[in-house]
């Protein structure tokens, strides 16, 4: 079983405007081989140095989504993030926020980071809150936020 993430934004750019942001992010953390196109990470996608497969999409929840039914985020774009079968998951898990972090300076609007059936992070209105949970926000992710934000778990009605 893969275990996956999203990004999912609220955003008037596309998936291939949402790929050429997310690879300018990343080029100095190095996290993808320089071949590495926006397109291909609008098409098939592809995967980082850790193995992580990375891939912008269009998104377009079903109107009873708990994404739209509780948050109240219908978003149009999102980043998938399904993390390499090996022994570098905390590793990956790191690049995945370290990214998030640096998309999210770079493109307003709402967003969510869940995966799993946990919510990591919400920005609604400008505000964002993380999840409280040390585990998943060590003070090294926590670094990694160059924005303002505050701890709160946010969770899914049926969780």
């Amino acid at each position: 079983m893969a275990i996956e993430y999203d990004l999912e934004m609220v955003t008037a750019l596309s998936p291939q405007q949402l790929a050429s942001e997310l690879l300018d992010a990343a080029e100095p953390m190095r996290l993808f081989e320089t071949s590495v196109s926006s397109e291909q990470l609008a098409g098939d996608g592809a995967a980082t140095t850790l193995s992580t497969w990375i891939q912008t999409y269009a998104a377009a929840p079903q109107p009873w989504a708990p994404i739209v039914t509780d948050l109240g985020i219908t978003p149009t774009v999102a980043i998938g993030f399904r993390l390499g079968k090996n022994d570098e998951l905390t590793e990956q898990r790191d690049d995945m926020v370290r990214l998030t972090a640096a998309v999210l300076e770079r493109v307003v609007g709402d967003a969510v980071l869940s995966g799993m059936d946990v919510i990591w992070l919400v920005r609604q209105d400008g505000d964002l809150s993380v999840n409280e949970r040390d585990d998943l926000w060590s003070p090294r992710r926590l670094a990694e936020l160059r924005q303002p934000y505050r701890r709160a778990t946010r969770t899914y009605a049926d969780e």
